[in-house]
Parts: C-alpha cells; structure tokens; sequence
C-alpha cells in the first residue's frame, strides 16, 4: 500500500509539535490594526496551537 501525500497547503500552515498537537499564525494580524486595542496587538503576535477538533481533522492530511 502507498504512502499518502502531505497536503502541501497544510504543511506551509501548520507546525507539529513534540507531543504530536499542531500550532499555527494567528488570523486578523495582516492590516487594520488601528480598530484593535493594544491588548489584541500584542496578544495576536507569535503562534497559537489548534483545538484538538481542528486539528484531528488536519493530522489526516499531513
């Protein structure tokens, strides 16, 4: 039986983590910051890791 291929588009997306859970960017963070409180700004930076629903749902692709 063959391999599956990765899903290219989720590859470029997402990271796995050690203990095997997915993190990615964070959404709202390309324009429009001036209707965000400091507070969101500063929270939206680095990565944030997916809900396990979610992420079920990518781990088949990847």
């Amino acid at each position: 039986m063959p391999k599956t291929k990765t899903n290219r588009a989720i590859a470029k997306r997402f990271k796995k983590t050690a203990k095997g859970g997915l993190k990615s960017a964070n959404a709202f963070t390309s324009h429009r910051f001036h209707g965000k409180t400091k507070k969101q700004r500063r929270n939206l930076r680095g990565t944030s890791m997916i809900n396990k629903t979610t992420a079920n749902k990518y781990e088949k692709m990847f």
